[in-house]
């Protein structure tokens, strides 16, 4: 009797098991058909943004060239916007300007600081380095422009006297240093992804260090580095603390990196904070230059990915 107590205890509570184990699966099933939705919304997220962007730019832009001539707006030299004059060649111009001074700056020596990162520094020197180069990224855009204004100009000023206090110069020369840890973080990842069969091969050859990093592992990480200029070419037109503080607010259609300058996001920030009335032309040039904006990073990140893709090399 007692046995087959037992034995039916033992029966419940497999039973009773079984029941559990049906009842996970199915939570665990219901999860499952969840999660892809739950994801496919996150992914939705930033493509419905940027579509309400592209929308938002595209209609307030129509007002705009309702009113002013497209051939106008993108062939004139003259940028007055309070005296009826809608040239966005200035803003053009001065945005080109600050990109090449940045770009000459941060290229080399974001790349170089790549080469000794991957190549020559040891694991002890690049746990620090790497860190201390990369907290140049997290600094507040407004700091770099309040360190270009009162720090940089008065240094170039010692050695170019003519150098006004607002000047592309200084605000080039710091958005370049603004967007070195993006060269060099990028540039050494697409070098360490380099096979180290690679370099043991060129040393087998008998090549040295420095033949090695530039005739292998450089032209192996040609697309990742080449990717990495060019995004960092798309955060330096894109900038806009560091123009609107140190480069001044003067549209001028001029490369002399002496002179202050203009760029299209300095437009953007002292039309919306200054006494620009909803509805009128001024307010909807805002739009107008936002959407030229939107174009130049566009086409930058596209030429990046391009360019990612040709160039890449697989091991």
């Amino acid at each position: 009797m007692d046995k087959g107590l037992q034995s039916e205890g033992k029966m419940i509570d497999v039973q009773q098991m079984i029941e559990r184990n049906k009842n996970k699966k199915s939570f665990g099933e219901r999860i499952e058909k969840i999660i892809p939705f739950f994801l496919l919304l996150c992914a939705a997220v930033s493509v419905l943004t940027t579509v309400g962007i592209l929308f938002t730019l595209l209609r307030e832009s129509i007002g705009f060239f309702s009113n002013v001539s497209l051939v106008d707006f993108y062939t004139g030299t003259s940028w007055s916007p309070w005296s009826g004059e809608y040239g966005v060649a200035p803003l053009i111009g001065g945005t080109l300007l600050i990109t090449l001074i940045a770009t000459l700056v941060a290229v080399p020596l974001g790349l170089m600081s790549a080469i000794f990162l991957s190549e020559y520094a040891n694991d002890k020197v690049r746990r620090v380095i790497k860190p201390v180069l990369e907290v140049l990224a997290g600094i507040p855009t407004v700091v770099y422009g309040y360190f270009a204004l009162t720090f940089i100009t008065p240094m170039f000023q010692s050695f170019i006297p003519d150098l006004g206090i607002f000047n592309a110069l200084s605000g080039g020369f710091v958005v370049g240093i603004m967007i070195i840890p993006m060269v060099a973080s990028l540039s050494e990842d697409a070098m360490n992804s380099v096979p180290n069969a690679l370099r043991e091969g060129a040393y087998g050859l008998g090549a040295t260090k420095l033949e090695v990093v530039f005739k292998v592992v450089l032209p192996a990480a040609l697309s990742g580095i080449i990717a990495s200029i060019v995004l960092a070419i798309s955060r330096a037109i894109g900038e806009t603390m560091i123009v609107t503080i140190a480069a001044g607010a003067t549209p001028n259609l001029t490369f002399n990196p002496t002179e202050s300058i203009q760029t299209m996001t300095a437009f953007i920030v002292q039309a919306a904070t200054g006494d620009t009335t909803f509805g009128s032309t001024i307010y909807y040039s805002l739009y107008a230059v936002g959407m030229t904006l939107f174009v130049f990073t566009l086409a930058m990140n596209l030429i990046a990915q391009y360019i990612s893709r040709k160039f890449r090399e697989e091991y």
